[in-house]
């Protein structure tokens, strides 16, 4: 039924997909795999017609086709139902699965046709087995629900080929089942399916066929004969470290920071419990959605965990708000730097001295040639290549935006750095000197905590790995047990 080949597609500094194929057959159900970035979801955009390709051709029944839009993808019969489901809550069930499409009254006005659009929304509903009114309110729908609405309109619109990224993300065991359900019928009844998850006993229950992407290139495919979880955690990790991290084993120390039965909210049924002593590097790894960015939240303030305790060396501390972190001197370097660890508009020098202008004032007013001359010691300890203190943070490159984030902190004395995705978007060189400056800080007592969805990284920098799992840590291991099988096989529990 499709056929994609030789499908390149590059960004500013990154080569998302290098000469990628990818075909499904009538009926079949293809499941596509990949570590995070692999390049997954720019190859569906693509089919989707959020992206165009830089190159390649893609046919249809046999027939190239180009697809320039959205509206042109949905056209060709082709369906996307994304992990952040696109609906409208304060809309009934019929109204999302035609909006856009509504049935209408004969006449000028064109009024809305609400006895055709409940018959034929009962006629989708029926197909995907939701049984509920048409005239229901979505908000009233569990999250399962949704997800049938979101299949049902795509099969209203004529899909033949179905794509599904991480259905069953955010589904409890039940509602898994009865997706599943239906998409085994969905196949049965002749629509093609892509079908993309972490999730690898659910592949191994209903693919025919596993495709394998690394690193923006085909890694591998497996027959329905040859699927099973080593083999498809093999094709997903297979792959050389680099040659410039500076990890090595920490000398063992004290316990700096414990977290006890922490319950987050987006996770309130599972605990987190896990220490980590000053001079370490933990690593935390996992796949999107396992809980990892949210559980840092909920260590420095920004969400408020729904139970569980919080020590530092050996005291238990009330953190409410980002400001009783910083108190403590936990510090926490966010994964987008731009939108929650710079002021972009603001200098470098005026982000490097932002959580310590107290240092930098009397009678509230700044001494500014303090403060200067603390960015530009600043910016020459971490090697910030930027013009002038002066020079504003958004010209700057993605790594010496990372360093800024981190010199602000750094003046402040830190005790426990939480860094979440340290190097995403910056360069090789910027990371071996992100790399460089977490040992350091290692080396200095600070314990860190060190979210990363990369697994070179990982391997290249921790002490110990801790993994998580659907907001539970399935594992930590240690230094000399850390392979990418062992972090997959924990990952995907």
């Amino acid at each position: 039924m499709l056929e994609m080949s030789g499908i390149s597609k590059g960004f500013p500094g990154v080569a998302a997909l290098d000469s990628v194929r990818f075909s499904v057959g009538e009926g079949e159900l293809v499941a596509l795999i990949g570590e995070n970035g692999a390049g997954k979801s720019t190859l569906m955009k693509i089919l989707a017609g959020i992206y165009r390709p830089d190159s390649g051709t893609i046919h249809l029944h046999g027939r190239p086709v180009l697809i320039r839009s959205p509206k042109e993808s949905t056209q060709l019969g082709i369906g996307i139902i994304h992990q952040e489901l696109e609906v409208i809550d304060t809309l009934d069930v019929a109204g999302n699965i035609f909006l856009g499409r509504e049935p209408t009254w004969a006449g000028p006005l064109r009024l809305v046709n609400r006895k055709a659009i409940n018959s034929e929304a009962e006629r989708f509903l029926a197909r995907v087995g939701l049984k509920v009114s048409p005239e229901v309110p979505l908000h009233t729908l569990s999250a399962a629900q949704k997800q049938l609405v979101e299949i049902a309109r795509a099969l209203s619109q004529q899909a033949r080929l179905l794509i599904m990224d991480e259905p069953t993300s955010s589904l409890t065991l039940g509602e898994t089942e009865r997706l599943m359900q239906v998409v085994t019928d969905l196949r049965a009844s002749g629509v093609s399916i892509v079908y993309i998850s972490h999730r690898l006993d659910e592949i191994e229950r209903l693919a025919d066929r596993v495709v394998v992407l690394r690193d923006g290139r085909n890694a591998g495919e497996l027959t329905r004969s040859e699927i099973s979880r080593d083999r498809m955690v093999q094709l997903m990790v297979g792959r050389d470290l680099k040659n410039f991290y500076a990890g090595t084993a920490a000398a063992r120390r004290r316990v700096c920071l414990e977290l006890r039965d922490i319950r987050t909210p987006r996770y309130p049924a599972h605990t987190v419990s896990f220490a980590i002593h000053s001079g370490e590097i933990l690593g935390l790894a996992g796949l999107i959605g396992a809980g990892r960015s949210e559980l840092a939240g909920s260590i420095f303030g920004i969400e408020r965990p729904v139970s569980g305790h919080v020590l530092l060396d050996g005291e238990t501390v009330k953190i409410h708000v980002p400001q009783d972190a910083i108190r403590r001197g936990i510090y926490l370097v966010p994964e987008d730097r731009r939108n929650s660890g710079l002021l972009t508009g603001m200098t470098v020098r005026e982000n490097i001295t932002l959580p310590n202008l107290e240092h930098f004032s009397s009678s509230g007013l700044i001494r500014f040639r303090d403060e200067a001359a603390a960015a530009q010691a600043s910016s020459e300890n971490l090697k910030i290549k930027t013009p002038s203190v002066e020079t504003p943070a958004a010209s700057l490159s993605g790594g010496n935006q990372q360093k800024i984030v981190l010199a602000k902190w750094l003046a402040l004395k830190p005790r426990v750095i939480l860094f979440d995705e340290p190097t995403r978007g910056i360069d090789v060189g910027a990371k071996a000197e992100i790399y460089y400056l977490m040992r350091q800080l290692a080396a200095d007592g600070v314990a860190i905590l060190m979210i990363s969805s990369d697994m070179e990284e990982i391997l290249g920098n921790s002490d110990r790995v801790a993994v998580m799992h659907e907001g539970r840590v399935t594992g930590i291991l240690e230094r000399s047990d850390c392979t990418q099988e062992a972090i997959m096989r924990l990952a995907v529990a």
